[in-house]
């Protein structure tokens, strides 16, 4: 399984910005996607998930009403749309995948078992 992020980039503090993540090598609606992201010096952070069916979706309390995270399996691809910015949501931000063999979302990253390179979101103040 390949996981290819791509989006990301520089905006100013109240904009808004759209992260996308395809998998390969495997069917995608078998597999939980999440979203992470790792500041500097910190560890990395849940921020969203989204079940196999794009049916039901997780937030962190800190992105919760500014993000949202959805899917579309005929494009084996899941997305991450991030809007009222804030310079605290600087970080790489990485998609990862889950295989659902339970019905259960995690929000731990050790459950997911592939991860994507990465991409980088800068909030500008």
């Amino acid at each position: 399984v390949q996981l290819q992020a791509s989006g990301g980039g520089l905006v100013q503090a109240g904009g808004s910005l759209s992260v996308s993540c395809t998998l390969s090598g495997r069917p995608f609606d078998t597999y939980n996607m999440g979203w992470f992201r790792q500041a500097p010096g910190n560890e990395r952070e849940f921020v969203s998930a989204i079940d196999r069916y794009g049916a039901k979706t997780y937030y962190a309390d800190s992105v919760k009403g500014r993000f949202t995270i959805s899917r579309d399996n005929s494009k084996n691809t899941a997305y991450l749309q991030m809007n009222s910015l804030k310079p605290e949501d600087t970080a790489v931000y990485y998609c990862a995948a889950d295989r659902d063999l339970w019905g259960v979302v995690s929000s731990s990253s050790p459950d997911y078992d592939y991860w994507g390179q990465g991409t980088l979101v800068t909030v500008s103040s």
